[in-house]
């Protein structure tokens, strides 16, 4: 009687692991149709004309992809200055502000100094600062600095970065021992070549994940750029699709708007699938240490 009780536990046991798994299969599947849905959405309506985009959706593409991309192409706008500026702004934004937020971080994980305890609050509150509170003096200095049309503004002020600092931070606590840190020191390894032979393939995950977030950022930023950049050939992706789609009615034209959306999201999607493996070996990476 016990071993058949035993075995209608297990039974039981399994039928309800069964079952979770397919509620996760479920959600999951969702999840992924949710995202998914308007990426197609979008490519779809790239491909039909501004006629046919009025008269309603449709889950069948349209034939005026080709037409949609020349009209595009030989418009007014520049949208390949705007591709190769935005790649700038974007690449260098990621690689400084994840170099320098990852030396920030170490420096505070690894070094016993004065104020120390006072200065990871302080980086903190500066990240509660909304970017629009600080955006007239900002533009007032580089008015007064004449860098306007200049990508410098741009992307030197992502070196101080406290979101990247703090993730960096909390990834160093659980991946970094100071032991390993104090043995480089031991075998005469300097401070920069710890930190660049030592630290940072440590820290490559994290590092994946934020240069994903810091160039998503960038390159969808229009606030900033908008405020700096006046000239044409200077500006981003985010404010010539804007221009697009605040051109004159009889202008106007949805099916050039979407596919210079559709332009504009490949080179994420590329940075995104570039990176991604680094993410999966973090996570495989953290799941054998838990």
């Amino acid at each position: 009687m016990d071993m058949a009780k035993n075995e209608g536990q297990e039974l039981n046991k399994g039928m309800g692991l069964h079952a979770r798994r397919i509620l996760a299969y479920l959600v999951l599947i969702t999840v992924s149709f949710l995202c998914l849905f308007w990426f197609y959405v979008l490519f779809i309506n790239a491909t039909r004309s501004n006629s046919d985009l009025q008269s309603g959706f449709t889950f069948i593409p349209g034939g005026n992809l080709a037409e949609n991309w020349k009209n595009l192409v030989n418009g007014t706008l520049p949208i390949w200055n705007g591709l190769l500026n935005s790649l700038i702004v974007s690449t260098c934004s990621a690689a400084l502000c994840v170099y320098f937020s990852t030396m920030t971080a170490y420096a505070i994980h690894a070094y016993e100094f004065k104020l120390k305890k006072y200065i990871y609050p302080f980086i903190l509150m500066i990240m509660m600062i909304p970017t629009q509170v600080t955006a007239l003096g900002f533009v007032q200095l580089v008015s007064k600095m004449k860098l306007e049309d200049s990508f410098i503004p741009l992307i030197v002020p992502t070196v101080a970065a406290p979101v990247t600092f703090f993730y960096m931070k909390q990834y160093m606590e659980s991946s970094l021992p100071l032991s390993l840190i104090e043995a480089a020191r031991i075998d005469g390894s300097g401070e920069f070549r710890t930190f660049n032979a030592i630290v940072l393939p440590l820290m490559k995950p994290a590092i994946a994940v934020q240069a994903i977030f810091t160039f998503v950022s960038s390159w969808n930023n229009y606030f900033t750029p908008a405020l700096i950049l006046h000239d044409d050939k200077k500006k981003t992706l985010p404010i010539l699709i804007a221009q697009l789609r605040a051109a004159d009615w009889l202008k106007f034209d949805m099916g050039q708007v979407y596919v210079m959306i559709a332009f504009s999201i490949f080179p994420v999607i590329i940075v995104y699938l570039f990176l991604s493996k680094h993410i999966v070996q973090g996570v495989a990476l953290g799941s054998v240490k838990g």
